[in-house]
């Protein structure tokens, strides 16, 4: 049954992705992924709430296949980053491709780490 979980969590996830995306990226003008770079930002924080929450025994794990799984896996896309970050280098816009690529494992890294120092504040 925990595969139920990780679709339930995924149905929630991937319109999400959808609608923040589109939003995030209508208020920019400009050609960088802002709504691609928000979402994948906010799924590493969630994960590491989550996981941190699993971690210290707040959360089960089958919150951790709901959220972490299904929501997080359907809400961050590694592959339109991928894809964002060659069609800027391919169009001439290479500041903004290594801007992306920098600047979204740096921000993902900080938003997982932040997610665990609150979930260990909260419940560790």
């Amino acid at each position: 049954m925990n595969w139920i979980l990780v679709i339930a969590g995924a149905v929630v996830g991937a319109p999400l992705r959808y609608l923040t995306d589109r939003r995030i990226q209508a208020g920019h003008d400009t050609v960088f992924p802002w709504g691609t770079f928000t979402v994948n930002v906010a799924g590493c924080f969630i994960l590491g709430l989550v996981t941190g929450a699993v971690t210290a025994g707040a959360a089960s794990s089958q919150v951790q296949l709901l959220v972490g799984t299904g929501l997080c896996g359907a809400l961050t896309t590694y592959s339109t980053f991928s894809y964002e970050t060659l069609r800027l280098a391919e169009s001439g816009a290479r500041f903004y491709a290594v801007a992306n690529v920098v600047g979204s494992v740096a921000a993902g890294l900080g938003a997982v780490f932040t997610g665990t120092a609150f979930a260990q504040a909260l419940w560790a």
